[in-house]
């Protein structure tokens, strides 16, 4: 089945000139997709497109089967929960706890079923034990921990991250990339992610590969990578592991995937 289905778009911030431009392509129900592309190649529009934050100059979106329109926008905005940048802009609450608690008091969850919603997603994102701190005193990886908590509590069918780990160091990259592996391999929910770390793409089951508002190319890693040249022609850089590979070649050596480290310094200054 297909979680978003998305046919001829197209959508401009002036009227003028396109920041979307005639993109079409689906998403499997369960999948894990990431959305990869240059600065200004448009993934940060599509994404706020699909979960209806943005209204489209033409074509269409449809998300588990309802198109996205003004009757549908309710039901589809429930379904659809997203992560954005800074982590900062995301919080309501004074603690954790009462950040989590936001959507759910808003969605008229009883209070007595809170809690045990709260600490079951705060455990998932493992926060259990910050949910009395306030949100200041958290990291940035932490709050984006927190952010997710929130959205999950919501139950989503979908999930997008939008570029959730750009404004994170290096450690907090780490824990929400964890989040987002651990996410897709516990749970059948749709898990997107507009991402500018082409590492990431590794481990994803999809990618979508934007370039000047149009799909450059959408398929599995394996063959997005297939052409290193195709990568590049639209500024994106290889995975280390494949630039290594392709210096080890330049001197007649073939990486050996088995090989330890030690091993691959041995080769090197022979």
């Amino acid at each position: 089945m297909k979680a978003v289905e998305v046919e001829n778009l197209t959508f401009s911030y002036d009227l003028e000139v396109n920041a979307i431009d005639g993109v079409s392509f689906s998403i499997e129900s369960g999948s894990y997709t990431t959305v990869i592309g240059h600065n200004g190649s448009g993934k940060s529009t599509l994404a706020k497109l699909i979960a209806g934050l943005l209204e489209k100059k033409s074509g269409k979106i449809t998300i588990d089967g309802f198109e996205l329109n003004e009757e549908n926008l309710r039901e589809i905005r429930n379904r659809v929960g997203i992560v954005f940048q800074n982590p900062d802009n995301q919080f309501i609450g004074s603690t954790v706890r009462d950040d989590i608690a936001f959507g759910l008091e808003n969605h008229c969850v009883p209070r007595e079923e809170m809690d045990d919603i709260i600490n079951r997603y705060a455990e998932q994102v493992r926060m259990t034990k910050y949910l009395d701190h306030e949100p200041t005193l958290l990291s940035g990886g932490q709050k984006q921990r927190v952010a997710i908590a929130g959205i999950l509590a919501m139950k989503p069918d979908i999930l997008i991250f939008d570029e959730a780990t750009s404004m994170l160091d290096p450690k907090g990259k780490d824990e929400i990339k964890r989040v987002i592996r651990d996410l897709h391999r516990e749970s059948s929910m749709t898990i997107i992610s507009i991402t500018h770390d082409i590492e990431e793409v590794t481990t994803a089951d999809n990618v979508v590969a934007m370039y000047k508002g149009k799909v450059a190319m959408c398929g599995t890693p394996e063959q997005f990578f297939a052409d290193p040249s195709q990568v590049r022609k639209i500024h994106l850089e290889l995975p280390f592991a494949m630039q290594m590979e392709e210096e080890l070649a330049k001197q007649g050596l073939k990486l050996d995937r088995t090989i330890t480290m030690e091993g691959l310094v041995e080769q090197l200054c022979r």
